[in-house]
């Protein structure tokens, strides 16, 4: 059975990058009927940070992405905390010295730091010199006794030969032996494990067969596979991620913007629409001699939902050049999410609830949130909507009487000369008033303004802007016919009385 993991470290909040790895695990594991495990790699006690398990799994819940073992939830590869299985890494670091593919270091930082420095002021390229190599049994035993702390190192001499490294996206991997340390540390002195051994160890026994990971983890790719060779083990297939960039090429970080999945959710992003983003970025997902949709000569990104995406991904068709994560593309993509979820109905049901309580917050004293009205709202705007946070500034007038003393409201006002704004509002006014309940509806509303026209003798821009701004104060929004339905009689008399002069 495919089986891949997800194998962040806690040491924070959970990133776009992290996000985007998870997601690629779940496409590809769910297209091929396969499963994946959400693995918490905790061997680095310096760097946890406190609350970042929970973050993790808030994320991937957050957008939709349900692994099948893991953290709550259990399975036959547990446990399932790197922290919890340091007697695994023992017991292969000690195949290792066994095998003598690895030994005993017991060299302090300060000895290191002096090595090294020795060794590149002679121009060597090598971080070690390989001094506990040459240790005898029982000099090590004596060190052991006397209770020395030490390290397990691989002996890279000692390694098998074994086939050039390849990865799924990248190809064959040349060999950069020059960028990995001399015989790497495997086992810390706090028998804790580097993230070498660690997830060498994990992925072979939990049954992984291909790892998809980021793409700074490409140059470790030959120590790993040296490892699984000592072993005598069979690799699982590799595919390294290329990097996502900033619009201007420079690497993903928090003062270049947004970079934590916490960021997206507390701005209001559709979960749907920030998958659909990281997914389409380095993937040409378009099938041969497809035409590209085109809008304002721009092309336009595919809409697609979580199930849709596990359809048509291809692993093949994932890029090995770094993506740019384009802010437009997620505007774009975030609006048409709304757009899908406003015509289902038990999508529009979830985003009322959302609407509810942005509203209830950015409106404390209004009465208008019943799910209906606010469903009616948000169909409304259905077409000027791009971030759901965005509505109480997008069309305040529903749930407020407008500013019209504002400097725009004052503006709008003025491209209508006073004698014919007031005749508009006056005449609207006396029309409106007469019409009957039953018959406040589109139809209705329309035969109305269209008496109130035929009256005044005048253009339609000298009825609608007059009556735009006294019902919003705002020179943008839906049309004046539906603004008047979803206010209903009594709210829109109230504001034509206030504007008339």
């Amino acid at each position: 059975m495919v089986l891949l993991r997800f194998a962040p470290s806690p040491t924070g909040a959970l990133h776009l990058g992290g996000l985007r790895t998870a997601l690629l695990n779940h496409l590809f594991s769910k297209q091929l009927k396969g499963k994946w495990i959400l693995r918490i790699e905790d061997t680095d006690n310096t760097r946890f940070v406190p609350g970042s398990v929970e973050n993790i799994q808030k994320g991937l819940e957050w957008a939709g992405l349900n692994y099948d073992y893991g953290p709550g939830i259990g399975g036959p590869h547990g446990p399932y905390f790197q922290s919890q299985r340091l007697d695994l890494y023992r017991e292969f670091s000690n195949k290792l010295l066994e095998t003598r593919h690895a030994y005993r270091c017991f060299c302090s930082p300060a000895q290191l730091t002096a090595i090294k420095d020795r060794l590149s002021k002679i121009g060597s390229s090598a971080t070690y010199n390989r001094t506990c190599l040459h240790l005898t049994e029982e000099e090590v035993a004596r060190r052991i006794r006397s209770g020395q702390k030490y390290t397990i190192r691989l002996y890279d001499s000692s390694v098998p030969e074994r086939h050039t490294p390849s990865d799924l996206i990248f190809g064959e991997i040349r060999e950069a032996r020059l960028s990995l340390p001399t015989d790497p540390i495997l086992l810390k002195s706090d028998s804790f494990p580097t993230y070498h051994l660690a997830s060498v160890v994990d992925d072979s026994q939990m049954g992984i067969t291909h790892v998809f990971r980021g793409e700074e983890w490409l140059p470790s790719l030959p120590l790993h596979l040296d490892l699984y060779a000592c072993f005598s083990l069979s690799p699982p297939q590799f595919a390294h991620l290329p990097l996502l960039l900033n619009p201007d090429g420079s690497k993903m970080s928090k003062r270049m913007g947004d970079v934590q999945v916490n960021d997206y959710i507390k701005k209001g992003w559709e979960p749907e629409a920030v998958i659909n983003w990281l997914a389409l970025t380095g993937w040409g997902n378009r099938s041969e001699g497809e035409n590209t949709k085109l809008e304002r000569g721009k092309s336009v990104p595919d809409v697609f939902t979580l199930e849709e995406l596990t359809l048509k991904f291809q692993l093949s068709k994932l890029t090995n050049r770094r993506g740019i994560l384009d802010p437009g593309i997620l505007r774009h993509l975030n609006k048409e999410h709304i757009r899908l979820k406003i015509r289902q109905p038990s999508n529009l049901r979830r985003l009322v609830q959302k609407v509810r309580l942005i509203i209830s917050t950015s409106f404390p004293d209004c009465n208008f949130v019943t799910e209906d009205y606010l469903a009616q709202v948000i169909t409304t705007l259905e077409d000027r909507i791009t971030n759901i946070l965005d509505l109480p500034d997008l069309a305040p007038y529903f749930f407020i009487d407008p500013s019209w003393i504002s400097e725009a409201a004052q503006k709008m006002k003025g491209t209508v000369p006073k004698d014919i704004y007031d005749r508009s509002i006056t005449q609207s006014l006396d029309d409106l008033n007469r019409l009957q309940d039953q018959d406040w509806n589109h139809d209705g509303l329309l035969d109305a303004i269209q008496k109130t026209r035929n009256t005044l003798q005048c253009t339609s821009k000298e009825l609608m802007t007059p009556l735009r701004h006294a019902l919003t104060a705002m020179k943008d929004g839906p049309s004046v016919i539906k603004i008047l339905e979803l206010l209903g009689k009594e709210r829109t008399l109230s504001r034509l009385r206030q504007c008339v002069t």
